[in-house]
């Protein structure tokens, strides 16, 4: 017996809790649904769905017996909630609205850029990697010099993040991959870099002029040397904090304003961002409980950049989560803690499986997300290191899935699901540390 996929089309007024609807019967971008493609959990989903549509499709199972010899199974199809994280083509997408946000605070234009990767991500990667370790350099610097009271180097803050975000306009596919790397006992510098990287490369996304990339990737670095003030045994308790260290630890933002409102040339957007980037649109954030309209644009940015590597990150007291985990609690809680519309763009950055994931396809070989395909975010171009055994390959295949490639038996490449850095013995750390090559051909077995 084998279970086989299918499609069925239904009238909304049938819906039932538990039911996964993978089609409907408008445009996705024509709804309020940020998923294309989710199990509905609550009535409230099948409200919305009664409101906007008059049938949908579902996807179900159904038992078949074994196919007779000469037969091929139907090949099987398992989706979660956010599988199909917004993943139709840009060509399909419904022209968003005009934001009536008003423009970042370092400028008063209302230009938007489009920008095009300049290079193969094969070509950036060596490149970012030196970057990036620079940049980490210096991010623990920043910290470890402000405890013992030595002054901000806002200069060369400034030249680190100059270099990635050049990199990040070249090719962002290479940083990107790099901000997947997590280590427990560096995260405070890790997750300052991480946040610049990412924030640069939304931004990037967003269409900002190439200066306010550049103001933006500082505020990241720079938005949480207020930690710097914060007691260690504090900052790196393995434990829940108690209502007295935890309003000492939402004291960093305070802090982090009066350090860089000291410095003698001073970008004031940083002191915008490491003051309100806990602040929610709710007025439930911290430390002045600001609402939506008081709340700077790029501490809007951060606030989600920051949430999103803090949930996929090592902590002292939590193991990191999956990238879609970390989107959907983001999701979640749009509209009352992060801007909506942000919220979507940054969703669609990351994509459904951003470079440096590991993943799993269906044929049960394990590969590595080396770069994104913003045309379909489920077929991203990938390096297959481990076979349907488990096991090392005597080469590594790279795969472009927006090709349609086939396996073995003439069935296509197609992405199961996302699985830990470290499962079946992948590192990418391992792989980047030995010398991991992205070019677009089958290479030869590097050590990991």
């Amino acid at each position: 017996m084998y279970y086989e996929t299918t499609e069925q089309e239904i009238a909304v007024a049938d819906l039932r809790i538990g039911m996964h609807v993978i089609k409907l019967d408008r445009p996705w971008a024509e709804t309020d649904f940020l998923l294309q493609g989710f199990i509905i959990q609550k009535q409230e989903d099948i409200d919305a769905l009664q409101r906007q549509c008059t049938t949908v499709v579902i996807e179900g199972k159904i038992r078949r017996k074994d196919p007779e010899d000469g037969q091929t199974q139907s090949s099987r199809r398992k989706t979660s909630a956010f599988f199909s994280l917004l993943s139709q083509d840009k060509t399909n997408r419904k022209k968003e609205k005009p934001s009536k946000r008003p423009p970042p605070p370092s400028t008063n234009s209302l230009r938007k850029v489009t920008y095009i990767n300049k290079v193969e991500v094969s070509h950036e990667v060596s490149r970012a990697t030196r970057h990036y370790d620079e940049a980490k350099s210096v991010a623990k610097d920043i910290m470890s010099g402000l405890r013992i009271g030595r002054a901000l180097d806002i200069n060369k803050a400034r030249e680190v993040v100059d270099d990635c975000v050049n990199s990040i306009l070249r090719n962002d596919d290479a940083l990107m991959l790099l901000t997947k790397l997590k280590h427990k006992d560096e995260y405070t510098a890790e997750h300052s870099l991480n946040v610049s990287i990412l924030a640069a490369a939304f931004g990037k996304r967003l269409g900002l002029l190439e200066e306010e990339i550049r103001t933006l990737g500082l505020c990241g670095l720079l938005h949480d040397i207020g930690k710097a003030k914060v007691p260690a045994d504090i900052l790196q308790k393995p434990a829940t904090l108690t209502p007295e260290e935890y309003a000492i630890m939402q004291n960093h933002a305070n802090w982090g304003r009066d350090m860089l409102m000291a410095l003698p040339k001073v970008v004031h957007a940083t002191i915008d961002v490491a003051y309100n980037h806990h602040e929610r649109l709710d007025g439930k954030g911290y430390p002045r409980g600001l609402v939506d309209y008081q709340i700077p644009y790029f501490a809007k940015i951060v606030a989600i950049v920051d949430t999103y590597d803090a949930i996929t990150s090592n902590r002292a007291y939590d193991r990191g989560r999956s990238s879609m985990e970390a989107l959907e609690i983001i999701h979640r809680f749009r509209g009352t803690q992060f801007d909506p519309e942000l919220t979507r763009e940054f969703v669609l950055m990351i994509g459904i499986y951003p470079p440096g994931s590991i993943v799993e396809l269906k044929t049960g070989e394990i590969a590595v997300v080396i770069a994104s395909n913003p045309k379909n975010r489920r077929k991203p171009k990938i390096m297959i290191v481990r076979n349907s055994d488990k096991q090392r390959p005597s080469k590594y295949r790279l795969a472009d899935l927006a090709s349609n490639p086939t396996d073995d038996h003439g069935q296509p490449l197609e992405i199961l699901k996302e699985v830990p850095d470290g499962s079946h013995g992948v590192s990418l750390q391992r792989l980047i540390d030995n010398g991991l090559q992205l070019g677009y051909q089958t290479v030869d077995r590097i050590s990991n």
